[in-house]
């Protein structure tokens, strides 16, 4: 085999460049396995000066079945890369290892890929290749065997990946058409709404002392007696609750009424909404 030859089998099993496979040739003395951890090398060098750039844009992709579903971020610096092939064949694999990691990142890394080198190692590689930070952002995966999951995609790439996912698993043993209806509707409101809890008592205490600071300061130079900024105070945290809680949300489909309301007349007495997620794209 010619060193053009070994130069032309290195671009196609790493991706590299014509000038750094050339490179690495030389310096391997024609060796291909050795020229590709020298770019392997070369290429964490790259990476790493990348990895201090902004990584906002990307995909969010959906794995799994209705027993159990899981959603990855995975990020980058451009829209353009986000519609890479490369990139997008990577999140479609990782996304598939995510379900069968159950969501946990660290043995995620370690995993092998098809190409037989872990996500990390493949993950570096994909970034010297592109050249652009890739990050691997929030994960979550909603496995619950008495429940049935229902999911909705936003803004869709390809195929199961798309700039804003949710997953919703409803509890209820009744399979009827107006479950999966509802479960449906109530993934798209999720996407809409963007529920922080399921219940105002599960909202996070220190997202409530923030907006608490926030109604503070906006009161602060209102001129009003203190008794009476104190009750405004906790009218609007109340508000904000109702708001930000998914049973107390306006139902997008119809704002008049609840989302407990929705469930209330379904009529479905052993309904309940055991768990959510809803990831978003720079958010």
């Amino acid at each position: 085999m010619t060193d053009i030859e070994k130069v032309k089998k290195l671009r196609e099993a790493t991706g590299a460049g014509f000038k750094d496979c050339n490179l690495a040739i030389k310096e391997s003395n024609g060796d291909l396995d050795k020229a590709v951890e020298i770019l392997r090398v070369k290429g964490i060098s790259k990476a790493s000066k990348k990895m201090s750039r902004d990584a906002k844009e990307g995909v969010v992709a959906v794995s799994g079945d209705e027993k159990k579903t899981s959603i990855i971020e995975v990020n980058c610096e451009t829209d353009f890369v986000a519609k890479n092939d490369n990139f997008i064949d990577f999140v479609k694999e990782i996304s598939e290892l995510n379900n069968q990691n159950d969501s946990n990142i660290e043995k995620l890394k370690k995993t092998k890929m098809k190409n037989g080198d872990s996500v990390e190692d493949t993950l570096v590689a994909l970034i010297a290749k592109i050249g652009e930070k890739i990050t691997i952002g929030k994960t979550k995966t909603i496995s619950n065997s008495t429940s049935t999951n229902f999911q909705y995609l936003h803004t869709v790439v390809k195929d199961n990946l798309a700039k804003l996912a949710v997953v919703v698993s409803l509890e209820t043993k009744d399979n009827s058409d107006a479950v999966k209806i509802f479960g449906k509707q109530l993934s798209m409101h999720i996407a809409a709404s963007n529920p922080l809890a399921l219940e105002s008592s599960l909202i996070d205490q220190s997202i409530l002392e923030k907006e608490q600071e926030l109604v503070k300061e906006e009161l602060k130079n209102s001129g009003k007696p203190e008794d009476i900024a104190k009750k405004i105070s906790l009218g609007k945290i109340n508000k904000f609750k109702e708001e930000n809680a998914l049973m107390t949300q306006a139902w997008v489909m119809e704002p008049k009424k609840k989302v407990k309301d929705i469930i209330k007349e379904l009529a479905i007495n052993d309904l309940k909404i055991k768990e959510f997620s809803r990831i978003k794209i720079g958010e």
